[in-house]
């Protein structure tokens, strides 16, 4: 990659933060604007944004915990991913910014260019770049690789499926997997998100699903019409529904609940993801 480093090197690639894998870490969801989610990853003292969409509510939020802000992912170039960059900098500076090398014009203040298979250090977590073209052509996922049972006692961090079992890690999909769907094809062709999402697929089954954007209603909505008689499909969509009436929200969710419920995550080929896409591009329920 060969641009300056947060922390020096690591055998990762690049190290931001403390590289005591000891230091417990946090995930919390910060919703903004009408329904952007930002992932923010915390210790007790640094903090990494995903997809800033607005700078005051993370900045509020980050600066009521008297966190640092030591980096910012960035999934693609849109403007609801990326707005709040500037104003996160004029107050944490020194704070890096990772995003695809490859989209430098589209997303200029980037400090750290990444690629597919690069992986960083962030927090003392252990992170591999994804790519994954389809909502846009150079779009990015990062997958916070799992914490063993033995890392997580020893941090604190609270992971795992609550029966001692080591968890799946965590993945920032930003646009391209949703809950429940994936996003518009803006630049990429139907080959290219098919493979995207059976990527996302092969993944562990307890990761956890972050997405940028609280859809899953509309999502579900949309699959029980395509598939009346899916059992796991109508009852997701109860239970989101019901959750949705108090407030709450859907995300994260699984790769396994995604392979159970996700239409466009199923789709068995291209041909047949294109049919799904077009269909959902025009449903208005």
């Amino acid at each position: 990659m060969g641009l300056p480093t947060a922390s020096g090197p690591s055998p990762l690639g690049h190290r931001i933060g403390p590289a005591d894998a000891a230091v417990a870490t946090e995930l919390d969801l910060l919703p903004v604007l009408r329904d952007n989610l930002v992932p923010i990853l915390h210790n007790s003292r640094q903090a990494v944004v995903v997809d800033p969409a607005d700078a005051a509510p993370v900045s509020r939020w980050l600066q009521e915990r008297q966190l640092e802000l030591v980096a910012i992912l960035h999934t693609h170039h849109h403007s609801d991913h990326i707005g709040g960059t500037p104003g996160l900098l004029q107050h944490w500076p020194g704070a890096a910014v990772v995003a695809a090398a490859a989209d430098r014009l589209r997303i200029p203040l980037q400090t750290l260019g990444v690629e597919d298979g690069d992986r960083l250090e962030l927090l003392g977590r252990r992170l591999k770049v994804l790519a994954v073209p389809g909502h846009t052509l150079q779009h990015l996922a990062y997958w916070l690789e799992p914490l063993t049972r033995r890392d997580a006692a020893a941090s604190g961090s609270v992971e795992g499926d609550g029966n001692g079992e080591d968890s799946g890690g965590d993945l920032f999909c930003g646009d391209s997997l949703f809950a429940a769907g994936c996003g518009r094809m803006f630049e990429g062709t139907p080959e290219q998100m098919q493979a995207s999402l059976q990527r996302f697929a092969s993944l562990p089954p307890a990761t956890r699903v972050w997405c940028a954007h609280e859809y899953t209603e509309a999502n579900l909505r949309w699959a029980v019409t395509v598939a009346p008689e899916d059992a796991a499909i109508r009852s997701r969509l109860e239970q989101v529904q019901a959750l949705r009436r108090q407030g709450g929200c859907t995300i994260p969710s699984t790769i396994a609940l995604e392979r159970q419920t996700n239409l466009m995550l199923r789709a068995p080929d291209a041909a047949g993801f294109a049919r799904l896409r077009r269909h959902k591009d025009g449903f208005q329920g």
